[in-house]
């Protein structure tokens, strides 16, 4: 009976009320058994509590229930739900036999989690020990294959499913789409993706989204009309900002704003801080930025960073100070030590010609030491910190070096670098893509493959 109840409460709305029943039981005398702790253990991962899990666990070493396949099932299930994989891991390792469920949810512990190279390196061990993955993992694994941009890995395993014969139903299929998509593949996730019978809204957005964000701004748009025609399944949240998304490739404004204001007078859907985000990019690119100002200013919940940076940013495209300095104004009142908007103020005023006011604002920073917090460049693994950042800080065998070979600095200017000024309001580089460059020259790594920046 008590197994019963704790069963019941652990997947209602409340599942805290499993716990409380276990309180009783054990007030009243009550021993658990192998069956009552995956039901405790369920109804703390649906919680979560990580606090809960670790005293469950405590109970399940007490009683010598620990070796029990649907116990550990349970203990991983729960951790990795609570961020805890060391835990997880742990649970996992100690368990001799491992039956193809407990695999399962290890490895989709990790990949829900986005720890990507950790699901695939316990993926490739699983297979060595001759185990057959079943849907489920496939399905998660084929998404971490998608977020760590393992191409061949997902061709692997969709050989796999066709060599086995597994049956490619919504949730496969769409996983299938999202790997190919995420990874460029268009042509083949659009395949896959006409090949389903039978598709949820999570299918349609992997594929508007995967287009949308690939510069297939007709086909993104014409498979949204389909959607709308179809009617089998209603667009979310997650639809119309792929939608968005396209609209701001193309530059299409009436169009952008025309599904904008559908979203909720015809589908019911609010408006999110990223849909407000894709309208003030795409305001913002085609010179609108008064109208992308008033939409800032009407967003129910106050805008954040993130959307004033993307009007920023259109202001500096257009050579607008005027909107610029309020921007600026309203980002210093939600992050009063964000230095990193006076340097993005200056660039604006030097884009628009006004070195007196480039050279007052430099003077300003100078003088009350702000500085922009360095960004960094990753290149194969390799990280530095930029330190040349903006032209303020500069590292003569960087700049030396850049500026032995005329050629190479005439080809970063003209195809990487958007020209900085420093604070005497002369020209000088990209200090992200001049580190990069130096590196190669150096011979640090010989094949350059990726360069990932981060400016935040």
């Amino acid at each position: 009976m008590w197994n019963t109840l704790i069963r019941a409460h652990a997947s209602s709305p409340n599942p805290l009320h499993s716990l409380s029943l276990y309180v009783s039981m054990r007030k009243l005398g009550a021993i658990p058994g192998k069956h009552t702790f995956p039901f405790l253990l369920k109804a703390c991962s649906n919680i979560p509590s990580l606090s809960a899990c670790t005293q469950v666990h405590t109970h399940v070493l007490k009683f010598g229930l620990c070796f029990d396949f649907h116990v550990a099932n349970g203990l991983v299930r729960c951790y990795s739900v609570s961020g805890d994989f060391a835990r997880a891991r742990l649970v996992f390792d100690e368990m001799l036999g491992r039956s193809l469920s407990l695999w399962t949810t290890m490895i989709c512990g990790y990949a829900q989690n986005h720890c990507y190279d950790e699901a695939l390196r316990l993926f490739d061990e699983m297979i060595g020990e001759g185990l057959e993955p079943n849907a489920a993992m496939l399905a998660s694994v084929l998404s971490a294959c998608a977020r760590a941009g393992y191409l061949d890995l997902g061709r692997r395993i969709h050989e796999f499913i066709k060599v086995k014969g597994f049956e490619v139903e919504v949730i496969l299929g769409t996983a299938l789409v999202y790997m190919y998509a995420k990874n460029g593949e268009i042509v083949m996730a659009r395949k896959l993706f006409d090949e389903m019978t039978e598709r949820n809204v999570v299918t349609w957005n992997v594929m508007i989204c995967g287009l949308a964000a690939h510069g297939h701004v007709e086909d993104a748009l014409g498979l949204f009309e389909k959607l709308k025609e179809e009617q089998v399944v209603v667009p979310n949240h997650v639809t119309f900002v792929g939608v968005l998304s396209a609209c701001c490739h193309a530059g299409l404004v009436d169009v952008g704003r025309e599904i904008f204001y559908s979203m909720k007078n015809v589908y019911g859907v609010e408006p999110k801080i990223e849909h407000y985000g894709c309208m003030v990019d795409l305001l913002g690119k085609d010179g609108k930025l008064i109208e992308a100002e008033e939409l800032v200013k009407g967003i129910p919940l106050k805008a954040d960073v993130v959307i004033l940076g993307a009007l920023l940013a259109s202001c500096k495209s257009n050579g607008n100070t005027e909107v610029a300095k309020r921007v600026v104004k309203e980002i210093l009142t939600l992050e009063p030590h964000n230095h990193g908007v006076h340097v993005a103020m200056s660039n604006i005023y030097a884009e628009a010609g006004q070195w007196n006011e480039v050279l007052r604002l430099r003077k300003v920073m100078k003088e009350e030491r702000l500085k922009k917090t360095p960004g960094y460049v990753n290149i194969t693994g390799l990280l530095w910190n930029s330190d040349n950042v903006e032209g303020f800080q500069t590292n003569k065998e960087l700049l030396g070096s850049y500026q032995e070979n005329d050629g190479m600095t005439q080809t970063l200017k003209e195809t990487l670098i958007l020209s900085k000024v420093n604070a005497e309001g002369e020209e000088c580089g990209n200090s992200y893509f001049i580190k990069t460059w130096y590196l190669l020259r150096r011979k640090i790594i010989g094949v350059l493959s990726r360069v990932f920046l981060d400016k935040s």
